[in-house]
């Protein structure tokens, strides 16, 4: 089977474009429209896919993210009769792996494409660690597996980490992946918790005082960053750190040395730096709340959390997670779930993340005591009245949507908006038929459409479709 999947509109290009790749042994299926490459992708097993333009059913660059969460997880190569670098930026930004333009350079074209093979072969063959260590990380959603992959690459190195995600997302399980997956995995963890150290004793916290430092001071103390020796020092919540410790920390960072509270020689510490924060610490260093030279002494690998909202795919298992935690907390029987509380977890938008569900799971298993199956009213109260309106207000702009408005040419949308718009659009008719077909029966509808349960369910609801 091929391994290249080209899709373009231009049959002359696509044609030319299969002759070229099979003279350099490079089979390659092709198709001309949107529509029949999601079939093809989800029965094929292709590593690299040439998206091209001129598609009658969308705009091919819409497409991006979708094509890239199929189950093989191919890679995009962009090849575009546009030259706009603003058409550049967003096809990397959605995750292609280069953008080319009309008519590519067939030598530059076979490099891309070679890489692309061998990098999807390395991945499948283990050249990235298979057997990471997850340290309690659930998930296979494609944005999680990324950071993952981000995880085995930090873990092979001794360069700084920086964890970017919103509370509640697991910046700390990350942190210890990349300790536990390193070559440092015997010695210390240390945290640092920023947020919480106190102006007048971070000096002492962190690096510990000589014996007679102060009044009370009668023997000699170890401090955190003494205590990472040979281990990782993790910066939690860094963007809170006070101003007025950015500067000694700089000099610790830059010397991996510092001196003890009213000692007179310097200490090292050979410790390897993670650093985690749910701030934007660009515009904190824009408004000369964080120290530029800090961050970039801080910004080796970057690594960001999807938020909860952004993987719901994986609000499944995750949920069969915390249930087995959380029953074997409190020694009790597991228990199952209902479809309809499945249903609720996948409406409720979980501002507080990951930590959030996972304390909702916990409540939910305290009210149902002794019951078998946990249903919607074992939910807060908070988060049965947030689903129920959004089932209320979906209703609403279902019926909005079916009410003719005439064209105001004030609020025309622009040509790239408009082809987002009509993608999307597609997809929806495309479920909307999909639920009509099936009746709503979920596991029929997987079945025809290919996509998982969870990643139906993620779907229907960013697109406003109910099961009915």
């Amino acid at each position: 089977m091929a391994d290249i999947l080209i899709i373009d509109g231009d049959s002359t290009f696509t044609m030319q474009l299969v002759k070229d790749l099979l003279c350099h042994d490079l089979p390659a299926a092709h198709c001309d429209s949107l529509t029949r490459a999601m079939a093809l992708l989800h029965t094929g097993d292709f590593k690299a896919v040439l998206l091209g333009d001129d598609l009658p059913d969308g705009d091919s660059l819409a497409y991006l993210s979708i094509i890239r969460e199929i189950p093989s997880f191919p890679e995009i190569i962009v090849i575009s009769n546009s030259r706009n670098p603003d058409l550049a930026e967003q096809a990397i930004q959605n995750g292609a792996w280069n953008y080319i333009t009309k008519p590519p350079n067939m030598q530059r074209l076979l490099v891309l494409i070679h890489r692309v093979i061998n990098y999807h072969k390395d991945k499948r063959s283990g050249c990235f660690p298979i057997s990471l260590r997850r340290e309690g990380i659930i998930g296979n959603s494609r944005p999680l597996l990324s950071c993952l992959d981000n995880v085995a690459h930090a873990a092979a190195t001794e360069g700084n980490v920086l964890i970017i995600g919103e509370t509640g997302t697991g910046k700390e399980l990350f942190a210890r992946a990349i300790h536990k997956n390193s070559a440092r995995e015997k010695k210390p963890f240390v945290v640092v918790d920023c947020a919480a150290l106190p102006d007048t004793l971070a000096e002492n916290l962190l690096f510990g005082h000589a014996r007679g430092a102060y009044t009370s001071a009668d023997s000699h103390s170890i401090g955190l960053i003494k205590q990472a020796d040979g281990g990782t020092l993790f910066l939690d919540e860094v963007g809170e750190l006070p101003i007025t410790m950015q500067k000694v920390f700089l000099r610790v960072l830059e010397g991996r040395s510092f001196r003890p509270v009213g000692g007179i020689n310097e200490v090292s510490s050979d410790f390897r730096l993670l650093a985690a924060t749910n701030r934007n610490l660009e515009d904190m260093v824009a408004k000369e709340e964080f120290r530029r030279d800090l961050f970039y002494r801080l910004l080796g690998t970057r690594i960001q959390l999807p938020a909860l909202r952004a993987i719901m795919e994986d609000i499944n298992e995750l949920t069969c997670n915390f249930i087995r935690r959380h029953c074997n907390h409190f020694k009790m029987e597991s228990k199952g779930f209902s479809p309809d509380f499945l249903d609720a977890l996948m409406t409720y938008n979980w501002p507080g993340n990951i930590r959030e569900l996972s304390n909702t799971i916990e409540r939910a298993l305290s009210r149902a005591v002794n019951e078998s199956i946990l249903y919607p009213r074992h939910l807060p109260k908070e988060i049965r009245s947030q689903v129920a309106r959004h089932a209320l207000e979906k209703h609403a702009l279902a019926e909005a949507r079916q009410k003719h408005h005439p064209v105001d040419t004030t609020d025309f949308p622009d040509l790239k908006s408009y082809r987002i718009l009509q993608t999307a659009e597609v997809e929806g008719r495309y479920l909307k038929n999909l639920m009509e077909i099936t009746k709503g029966e979920i596991k029929q509808s997987c079945q025809i459409s290919g996509l998982s349960r969870a990643r139906l369910y993620a779907l229907l609801k960013q697109h406003h479709i109910t099961r009915g």
